[in-house]
């Protein structure tokens, strides 16, 4: 995860509020329940960015890897908890299930033998059928919290590496300059 997540970020040499946006879209868009097409979200948001507000553009290629924040290891506990929220948000108290009820639901409905962009659809389909409004309902606290809280937290954590960094490299330029001091160990080795 950090190789593929959080490197790119470092090693970026953009403005930290370039790669920051990146990283705050990347997750806002990998917390909704759209897994399978949010990689091409990302790219349309991209697209549309670049053509309407060029100079305020983001990291595509860090926006990509952080989608990979819910993946099919997360998929069952992140829909859940969309699920449940939009429950409550709309005041639906009845409809609160547990866990097991959900994930064996969301496992048949995974489970079906297609490929493709014909499965994003099934996929997609059958979890309105299933969950429908609460699930989408559910995801927009989570999405734009989520978003919000990585912006911020990548623009620090690339603002404090930027400076560390900087020190480190004035440090070392500076031992350069240092000449070599005189002793008694440069006098007997200069004999």
């Amino acid at each position: 995860m950090r190789y593929r997540l959080v490197i790119p970020i470092l090693r970026g040499t953009d403005l930290p509020e370039y790669t920051a946006r990146g990283v705050g879209i990347g997750v806002a868009v990998s917390l909704t329940p759209l897994v399978g097409i949010q990689m091409p979200i990302i790219a349309g948001i991209w697209s549309l960015i670049r053509l309407l507000r060029p100079n305020w553009s983001f990291n595509l290629v860090v926006a990509l890897a952080w989608t990979w924040l819910t993946n099919v290891f997360t998929v069952p506990i992140v829909y859940y908890i969309f699920l449940q929220t939009g429950n409550l948000m709309l005041g639906r108290w009845d409809s609160l299930s547990a866990f097991e009820h959900f994930a064996a639901r969301l496992e048949k409905i995974l489970g079906q033998d297609i490929s493709g962009i014909m499965a994003v659809w099934v996929y997609f389909s059958a979890m309105m059928d299933e969950w429908g409004l609460p699930l989408f309902v559910g995801c927009l606290p989570w999405m734009i919290g989520g978003g919000w809280l990585s912006y911020r937290w990548s623009h620090i954590y690339i603002e404090r590496f930027k400076v560390a960094r900087r020190e480190r490299q004035a440090r070392k330029a500076a031992r350069k300059k240092t000449p070599l001091k005189s002793g008694p160990a440069a006098t007997e080795n200069g004999r």
